[in-house]
């Protein structure tokens, strides 16, 4: 049997797959900066913080990290509504999303933070600095340069998973293709369309990433 292909067709819908795109990278801009700040103040929380403050956030890391990412999200939009808060598909996704980077990445950026020599600490202390100019200067950007690679690998999963925001009608990527294949039947085409413009994205907010963390995030 022959299958004939039909990219010609998906290609024409390009101001629905552009749109998903920025759809996309927008919600995983948004998630990434606020996901990671969470995810240094858990970091600290969970290394420096009073035991309380730690058990909370580590109950928070342990109940994010064990559950489908599908169904946090599926909680935000279907769930909370039913205690009264009604929420966008687009908000909606943000705030799953930007839960659960931030679980994700406080467990890494806390294995930074721990990978700070004592001495360093003591020392930075001994000139007067202030805890919190301790952590800010001292510890957090070593700690970011070391864990980096792995909290770019984190923002590119969450970026990802982000197609199954699609789910509840947020116009990314994936609810692109779809769309497109309820359009015109190619669903083969659509989704190989789809899955090689991921790809690119993932090459490509990775090697921005790699660029701006030297530059803006921890120093050179």
């Amino acid at each position: 049997m022959l299958i004939e292909l039909d990219f010609p067709a998906v290609l024409a819908e390009w101001p629905q797959l552009a749109k998903g795109v920025a759809w996309t990278l927008g919600l995983t801009a948004v998630s990434t900066v606020i996901g990671v700040a969470i995810g240094v103040l858990c970091a600290w929380s969970r290394t420096s913080g009073p035991r309380w403050l730690q058990w909370l956030v580590g109950t928070y890391v342990e109940l994010i990290r064990n559950t489908p990412f599908i169904v946090q999200l599926f909680f935000v939009f279907f769930g909370l509504p039913a205690a009264g808060v009604k929420l966008s598909p687009e908000t909606a996704s943000i705030i799953a999303m930007v839960v659960n980077l931030g679980a994700y990445s406080c467990e890494i950026i806390r294995a930074g933070i721990e990978a700070t020599p004592k001495g360093q600490i003591e020392a930075a202390l001994s000139l007067a600095l202030s805890r919190a100019q301790t952590f800010t200067r001292v510890v957090l950007p070593p700690a970011l340069r070391t864990v980096w690679p792995a909290l770019v690998s984190q923002i590119i999963i969450v970026m990802l998973g982000s197609a199954v925001c699609g789910q509840i009608s947020v116009q990314d990527l994936s609810y692109a293709a779809n769309l497109i294949q309820s359009r015109n039947f190619r669903a083969f085409e659509a989704f190989i369309v789809a899955t090689l413009m991921y790809l690119l994205l993932s090459i490509a907010v990775r090697r921005l990433l790699q660029w701006l963390g030297p530059r803006f995030v921890y120093g050179r």
